[in-house]
């Protein structure tokens, strides 16, 4: 997987030094260039690590959105006040129609582009709805987030904090749908490293509550009593056979907040979001797997990490979502809440992976002599 994104990404780069220095017509340092254009120049500089062009890059970006879309405007405004529009009211089918036949070009171009953000339907037919619209549209997500990216890099995380909070105040205007969780994990990210932990755990929640609408049986105290059931009562192969969650966006914010709880002495809050991190990243590594070998049928964890042994990109994603030490706080928290036998069997699966590193020592201790362990290491 991630060979494939590098592949992808690198072919995005070639692809927009193209376009930018050497399609025609277009010079790099015009002003005329499209805010869209600027931004991508500006993504440019900062993956190669020009952060001081970056910046100017991504505050032309921000500036020439906001000249783009108060021309845009403008000109509406300006054709509306034709007497004859006036007299059409609020209605905005009317003087559309109005526009497109007596030729308003610079009135139609702006209606089209605001069409193309936001969906007409959702307007109510109203020329006024319309306006504001357009011009809630003069802000610039992207840019402000790119901003904050760059501010980040170079150490300046209050500066960065406060881009990243533009970006997720302006986000409905985001091009990428969803991507406002990004930006949300940034924030968190940022108080992670600052301390700041209840307001880092209050951004988790906020990304998780976010995600939950269209994942509501996650977000049923019922569902997650039977889940918990399954695992404490069954064990693991069992819970694994029964459920599969794969809004993998969501679980470094339980993974997160799971180490936190269980920071904190929340055993039993603890237990449920590590729960949720491990479904996740276990079934992305299921699925995986029968996406290339079609006959793997899941039965133990154990040949679950049998199978991807010769697997770079999912033995990467176990390390970047830390699943051994996701599986060790988990069966720590289901110890502290008096569920040992579940809390053994990750243990036990911990200590015969030789790839689970310091995880693997400190699951063997605990099968010697098992003890609710202090935390001392926040998230």
């Amino acid at each position: 997987m991630k060979a494939e994104m590098k592949k992808n990404l690198l072919l995005s780069h070639y692809h927009l030094f193209f376009l930018i220095f050497f399609l025609p017509g277009i010079i790099v340092h015009s002003q005329s260039l499209p805010s869209w254009l600027k931004l991508e120049q500006g993504k440019m500089f900062f993956r190669d690590g020009t952060y001081g062009q970056a910046l100017m890059a991504f505050e032309d970006a921000r500036r020439l959105r906001f000249d783009e879309f108060s021309r845009m405007e403008s000109d509406l405004i300006l054709t509306l006040s034709k007497p004859d529009l006036r007299r059409l009211g609020d209605t905005l089918d009317m003087v559309e129609r109005y526009c497109i036949d007596y030729h308003q070009d610079t009135a139609v171009r702006a209606l089209k582009e605001l069409y193309y953000r936001y969906p007409k339907e959702g307007l109510g037919g109203s020329v006024r709805r319309a306006l504001e619209e357009l011009g809630r549209l003069k802000s610039y997500p992207e840019a402000e987030f790119w901003l904050g990216e760059t501010y980040r890099v170079e150490g300046e995380l209050n500066l960065a904090l406060k881009q990243y909070q533009k970006a997720y105040e302006y986000r409905k205007n985001l091009d990428t749908p969803g991507f406002e969780v990004e930006i949300l994990y940034k924030m968190m990210e940022i108080h992670r490293i600052k301390q700041d932990y209840p307001e880092m755990e209050r951004l988790a929640q906020e990304i998780l509550k976010d995600q939950g609408v269209n994942n509501q049986w996650v977000t049923q105290s019922s569902s997650r009593a039977a889940m918990t059931r399954v695992l404490e009562n069954n064990g693991i192969s069992r819970f694994l056979t029964i459920y599969r969650y794969n809004n993998t966006q969501m679980e470094r914010a339980y993974r997160l907040l799971g180490f936190y709880y269980y920071a904190t002495s929340r055993h039993e809050l603890s237990a449920e979001y590590l729960m949720f991190s491990f479904l996740i990243q276990s079934t992305l590594v299921i699925e995986e797997v029968i996406r290339r070998q079609h006959d793997f049928t899941f039965t133990t964890l154990d040949t679950l990490m049998d199978a991807i042994q010769r697997r770079r990109d999912l033995l990467d994603y176990l390390e970047d979502t830390e699943y051994y030490r996701t599986l060790y706080y988990l069966g720590a928290a289901l110890n502290a809440t008096g569920k040992r036998d579940t809390a053994q069997e990750f243990w036990t699966f911990l200590s015969g992976r030789e790839e689970a590193g310091i995880w693997r020592a400190r699951a063997r201790s605990q099968l010697q002599n098992p003890f609710v362990e202090r935390a001392i290491q926040m998230p």
